[in-house]
């Protein structure tokens, strides 16, 4: 009898082995998707899948899903730590239409790392998409080497209660009918740090807007023809905006730079502002600074502090 409880034990131990390694053989380190690809394939290199959402199902956190061709991989949800790299030299693109493109809630010690990649919100002739990335939850995010365009409502918007932070690397947006990059946390939410550098937001309604408790620096950028600001910032019920803008070329907007409400403060150096129908808008206690060496056009910003021009 005890042989044959033995016998059984180890049976079971067996199946629920064999169960685990199942399981975690359908979550590899690195998948692929290409645009001949099926999402019945592994998603291995040499059978990849067709769309990230096939991908990310059978990519371990903390993992990386890589395009092997030009294709149109689809919209995605992420819930976990993942880096989604569309390779250099190619177009490996998300079209969407009436929808978000990327929308990320993942756990508070996730990061999310997107390169190389193309957001495509459709001609506004049509139905274009909502937002090409909107941030629910994470602890930070990158967006490097990408293009972002035709989009209703934002090229990124980053909605994090939780804080954490958001980089944004030589990248393009251009053509969101509300901000290029909206970083507006709720109520009571924890810092959020951005950085925005070598990068260009065009023709958006702003190009950067940041909301309460956001300590944001664009370096080394263009900011160029945006139909209410180049860079906005707006404290509401949260915590100080405070806006570093240094080394960038803000031109052509219908207001440079506006700081709106108490506890919302842009300052500026080492910039070419010139052209913007406004240099800059500022109201309910809001400042924007001059921190020197800045080009306007004979134009003053309304606050500079003693020493600087």
């Amino acid at each position: 009898m005890n042989k044959f409880r033995f016998t059984i034990n180890a049976i079971a131990i067996a199946i629920f082995t064999l169960a685990f390694v199942s399981i975690a053989q359908g979550q590899a380190t690195r998948t692929w998707v290409s645009g001949v690809g099926d999402d019945a394939n592994p998603c291995s290199r040499t059978a990849p899948c067709k769309t990230f959402a096939g991908a990310i199902s059978k990519t371990a956190a903390g993992g990386e899903i890589d395009a092997l061709d030009p294709g149109g991989f689809g919209a995605l949800t992420i819930t976990k730590a993942i880096t989604i790299d569309g390779g250099g030299g190619q177009v490996a693109s998300v079209l969407a239409s009436g929808t978000n493109g990327f929308v990320i809630s993942a756990g508070a010690n996730d990061v999310i790392t997107l390169n190389n990649l193309r957001f495509e919100g459709i001609s506004q002739a049509l139905t274009p998409g909502l937002d090409a990335i909107k941030l629910n939850s994470a602890k930070g995010l990158f967006v490097l080497n990408c293009e972002i365009y035709n989009w209703s409502q934002n090229g990124i918007e980053d909605v994090s209660a939780a804080g954490g932070f958001l980089m944004v690397h030589n990248t393009s947006i251009t053509n969101c009918g509300l901000n290029g990059i909206l970083v507006n946390p709720s109520s009571g939410s924890t810092q959020i740090n951005v950085a925005v550098t070598h990068s260009v937001l065009s023709r958006d309604g702003s190009g950067l807007n940041a909301g309460s408790n956001v300590k944001a620096t664009i370096f080394d950028s263009m900011v160029t023809q945006n139909a209410t600001a180049g860079i906005f910032a707006q404290q509401t019920a949260g915590g100080p905006t405070e806006v570093a803008v240094d080394h960038c070329v803000v031109s052509n907007n219908v207001s440079g730079f506006q700081a709106n409400t108490s506890s919302s403060s842009i300052l500026v150096s080492n910039t070419t502002a010139m052209r913007n129908a406004n240099l800059a808008t500022t109201a309910g206690g809001g400042t924007v600074s001059s921190y020197g060496n800045n080009q306007t056009g004979g134009l003053a910003f309304p606050n500079t502090p003693t020493g600087q021009t």
